[in-house]
C-alpha cells in the first residue's frame, strides 16, 4: 500500500457513517492484538482547547525525558500531524504500513469502523510500534462514547471548557455535554 492508497482508504469512510459506541473500536483493536493495553495516555477531551492542551502537554511530556506520541484530530495542513511521536510527524511510509495493516483486520470485520476508529486504530498500532511511554490521547467528539475512550484509566484526564456543540450526540444543555465528556475519567483498577 502506497501513501496515497492509504489516505484514500481512510477518506473512504467517513463522519456521516459514525454511529456512536465502543463496538467497533474495541473489536478491531482486538483483532490487531490490544496495542492500547501495552500504553499510557494522558487523555483530553472538551469542547475548546483540547489541540492546544494537547500540544502543551506533550510539550512538557517531551521535555521530561518521556516518549510522547500526540494523537489530535483533525489536521491544519497534513494528515500526517494527526500522529506524532517526540513532536515529529508519522512518515509516509510508516503510516502506509500501519493503514494496510489495520486495514486488512477492519475488511474483515462485518460492521465497518468509521473514519475515527480506523485513525484511531492506526494510531495505537503504531504509537505502541513506537515504543512511546505516554501517548497524548484528543477525543475527537464527546468522551464517553468516542473511540478514543477504550483505553484503560489514562494517568491523567482532562478536560477543557465545555459548549454547546454536536447536541444531536451529547445533549441539548451544558451539564449533559459535560457528563458525555466527563466520561473518560474512570478509577483505576487496583492491582
Amino acid at each position: 500500500m502506497t501513501y496515497q492508497e492509504a489516505i484514500a482508504y481512510i477518506e473512504d469512510y467517513t463522519w456521516s457513517t459514525t454511529r456512536l459506541g465502543l463496538d467497533r473500536t474495541v473489536e478491531l483493536l482486538h483483532r490487531l492484538g490490544d496495542p492500547q493495553k501495552d500504553l499510557k495516555f494522558v487523555h483530553v477531551a472538551g469542547s475548546n482547547g483540547k489541540g492546544s492542551t494537547c500540544a502543551m502537554l506533550s510539550s512538557v511530556l517531551r521535555e521530561a525525558g518521556y516518549k510522547t506520541g500526540l494523537y489530535t484530530s483533525p489536521h491544519v495542513l497534513c494528515f500526517e500531524e494527526r500522529l506524532q511521536v517526540n513532536g515529529r510527524y508519522i512518515l509516509r511510509e510508516d503510516l502506509a504500513a500501519v493503514t494496510e495493516r489495520v486495514k486488512v483486520e477492519a475488511d474483515a470485520m462485518e460492521d465497518h469502523p468509521s473514519q475515527f476508529e480506523l485513525v484511531t486504530a492506526i494510531g495505537m498500532l503504531y504509537f505502541k510500534e513506537q515504543g512511546c511511554d505516554i501517548v497524548v490521547l484528543e477525543v475527537g467528539m464527546g468522551g464517553a462514547l468516542d473511540s478514543t475512550n477504550v483505553i484503560d484509566a489514562p494517568e491523567v484526564a482532562v478536560i477543557t471548557n465545555i459548549g454547546l456543540e454536536h447536541t444531536e450526540y451529547l445533549g441539548n444543555t451544558l451539564e449533559e455535554i459535560a457528563m458525555t465528556k466527563g466520561g473518560i475519567i474512570t478509577a483505576r483498577r487496583k492491582s
